[in-house]
């Protein structure tokens, strides 16, 4: 035979075959030989086809390769090992390549061409075997194309791979913070997690604000909301700060800051009771003292006035009574406080003194004592300046009567704790005064020395000025006496008080006064009392260099008779008796002249003395020193007054009121 050509056509895109031709061969079909075709030339023949013509020729021409039979054998073997190398390298080559790098189809057309060839080159019996070799390599092909196709039709894996991870850093900024303050929230507090009902996450006090200030909507999107809808959220995923420690350590503190402040506040009355109980201690330690002397100068022979006084103060605890310390009322911790009055109908002292309230309330007022319970009950605001007069109506209930440094006199009432008319003298008052013959008439003593009436029916301006007979020295005091009050003192009028002296302004008729100069020391005189009833005055001097000490000199009212040839009376006064008090005077007290609790036409005289800070009480018949009663700053005014059949006296310091009650 001869020799033998094989040659490799490509019968398609997806499958090649290996033909074999014979030169010289007899056939029809090997004289059209193979040629390799283009794609858009050759006829596309799927590889069964050009298989199953290929072996019909060769049975054709079985008898010509009947000698060759050992060396197609050959062929054939090592055509099937050659294929068997090139599937196991391909396969072996797909796994260790990773799958993001898919490896390319085979480049080499011929190796494939040679698998296929094995395929034809068969005799009857090898002929199924080469078929399904032939099929086995195009489903491995096909299997290596299906897994590199989806790589290769897909995104970047870099990129598909990265995706997911930023979306879930985006995700994980959300879910922080609150879309209103852009603070995160909290597991606990006022910025705990709270949503609305259309499930929009804020911070608890943000969202509350939010729908108080006017917003009826959600912030996000809109729909209507209300405080009602607020709920509190308990995630375990959300990321909310954890401020519970911080809460509780909060707590805590408050408590601690509330405990703190109450021990301040015990502390200081402790501090306030120790104080009192000092003074206390000062002021027994000073009565054993003079107890001690009293007693000393009594069994040694001592000074006749104290004998005189000693056996005098026996005379009275035997016989008369004398004042009991009673209750101490704390009036004004930072002290200002300044006159005392009593209002009978409604059973209280009234203290002046400056506002509790500084910063909310400036000003002055008088403060309620009631005098059957002894307790402050309330503070009344009147005055922008100090108040440095106060005085009660006879006939007209619960209305006040008050003179400050502010240039104005006010009245004020009781009942509603408001002010009802208020005059401005242009310069500041130092004193007043009701007409006591006329209800409707008020006095007003200024810093000039001039007294200005008004009538309470009259709101505009003054009704007449009484102007100074000597020098323009303030008004410190203003007493009326009313007419008929005495026998020996039948007229009516005012007695005003300066530092230079007295006047006593006789009241005619309607707005009608005449002066009369009382016979007083001139330049010492610092305050003037009145005891209507008994027609005595008292009459306080300040220490000067002919007398060392402070003088209460009682004095008695007298008026020359009158008839009709005889020029008009002439109203004067004259001394009765002397008290002695301490040697230091340096505040415009008032001291009191008033009937005794024992009766019997006894009449009491008390003072404040600055030297030992204490309240002396004389007997004004005899001029005896009845009681020394301690104080623990200079007493400023005495008030007597007396609820159910009980003759109370009342002394104000800056700060304090003592009561004594008579027994």
């Amino acid at each position: 035979m001869e020799d033998m050509e094989m040659e490799v056509a490509p019968v398609s895109s997806e499958a090649s075959v290996i033909v074999v031709s014979e030169s010289g061969s007899s056939t029809e079909e090997e004289d059209v030989p193979m040629q390799v075709q283009g794609p858009s030339e050759r006829p596309r023949l799927s590889a069964r086809r050009v298989v199953r013509r290929r072996h019909i020729s060769l049975l054709g021409s079985h008898s010509q390769f009947s000698t060759h039979e050992g060396r197609m054998r050959r062929l054939r073997e090592l055509i099937v090992e050659n294929l068997a190398e090139r599937l196991s390298g391909s396969q072996d080559a797909q796994r260790s390549v990773p799958r993001l790098n898919p490896p390319p189809l085979d480049p080499e057309p011929s190796s494939s061409r040679t698998a296929a060839a094995a395929n034809v080159l068969t005799s009857d019996e090898s002929s199924a075997t080469g078929s399904s070799v032939s099929t086995e390599a195009e489903g491995t092909r096909a299997a290596a194309q299906q897994e590199t196709e989806p790589v290769s039709e897909s995104e970047d894996p870099v990129t598909a791979a990265a995706s997911p991870a930023g979306e879930t850093e985006a995700d994980e900024g959300e879910g922080e913070t609150c879309s209103i303050c852009f603070e995160p929230w909290t597991t606990a507090g006022d910025h705990r997690l709270a949503a609305l009902r259309c499930g929009h996450l804020f911070g608890y006090i943000c969202i509350s604000r939010w729908l108080t200030s006017g917003g009826n909507k959600c912030p996000q999107c809109n729909k209507a909301a209300k405080r009602g809808h607020i709920i509190f959220l308990y995630a375990r995923k959300l990321k909310a700060l954890d401020n519970a420690e911080e809460v509780r350590l909060k707590s805590r503190l408050e408590l601690e800051q509330g405990s703190r402040r109450m021990e301040q506040l015990e502390v200081a009355q402790c501090r306030q009771q120790m104080q009192l109980m000092v003074d206390e201690n000062v002021r027994l330690r000073k009565e054993v003292e003079e107890l001690r002397r009293w007693k000393a100068q009594a069994a040694f022979g001592g000074s006749s006035q104290g004998a005189s006084l000693s056996s005098s103060q026996r005379q009275d605890s035997s016989s008369g009574g004398h004042y009991v310390f009673s209750k101490a009322v704390l009036v004004s911790q930072t002290g200002g406080s300044r006159v005392l009055s009593y209002c009978e109908p409604l059973g209280c002292l009234l203290a002046s003194q400056p506002s509790p309230q500084a910063t909310l309330v400036p000003g002055f007022g008088v403060k309620k004592i009631s005098t059957a319970t002894l307790k402050p009950s309330q503070y009344v605001p009147i005055h922008s300046k100090q108040i440095r007069g106060l005085a009660f109506s006879r006939h007209q209930d619960s209305l006040l009567l008050s003179a400050a440094l502010d240039n104005t006199i006010k009245l004020t009432s009781l009942m509603t704790n408001t002010v009802v008319q208020a005059y401005n003298t242009g310069r500041p008052v130092w004193s007043c005064s009701w007409c006591h013959d006329n209800n409707n008439y008020i006095y007003a003593g200024l810093a000039n020395g001039s007294v200005l009436v008004y009538d309470t029916r009259d709101t505009s301006t003054h009704v007449q000025e009484l102007a100074p007979l000597r020098s323009s020295c303030p008004v410190v005091s203003l007493s009326y006496i009313p007419r008929a009050a005495s026998s020996m003192f039948p007229c009516g009028g005012l007695i005003a008080g300066t530092l230079e002296g007295g006047c006593f302004w006789e009241h005619m008729e309607g707005t009608t006064y005449t002066p009369h100069i009382l016979p007083l020391e001139s330049g010492n005189c610092t305050n003037i009392q009145v005891e209507s009833d008994s027609r005595h005055c008292l009459v306080t001097y300040r220490p000067g260099r002919a007398n060392p000490s402070v003088r209460c000199v009682l004095m008695e009212l007298s008026r020359t008779p009158q008839t009709d040839s005889s020029p008009p009376p002439v109203c004067s006064c004259s001394p009765v008796q002397t008290f002695i008090a301490g040697s230091s005077c340096k505040l415009l007290t008032k001291n009191a002249v008033f009937k005794s609790p024992a009766g019997e036409g006894a009449t009491l005289v008390c003072a404040g003395d600055e030297a030992t800070n204490s309240t002396m009480v004389w007997d004004a018949g005899t001029g005896a020193l009845l009681q020394k009663m301690p104080a623990d700053l200079p007493v400023l005014d005495i008030c007597p007054f007396g609820v159910n059949q009980s003759s109370y006296l009342a002394s104000l310091t800056e700060k304090m009121l003592k009561v004594y009650k008579w027994e």
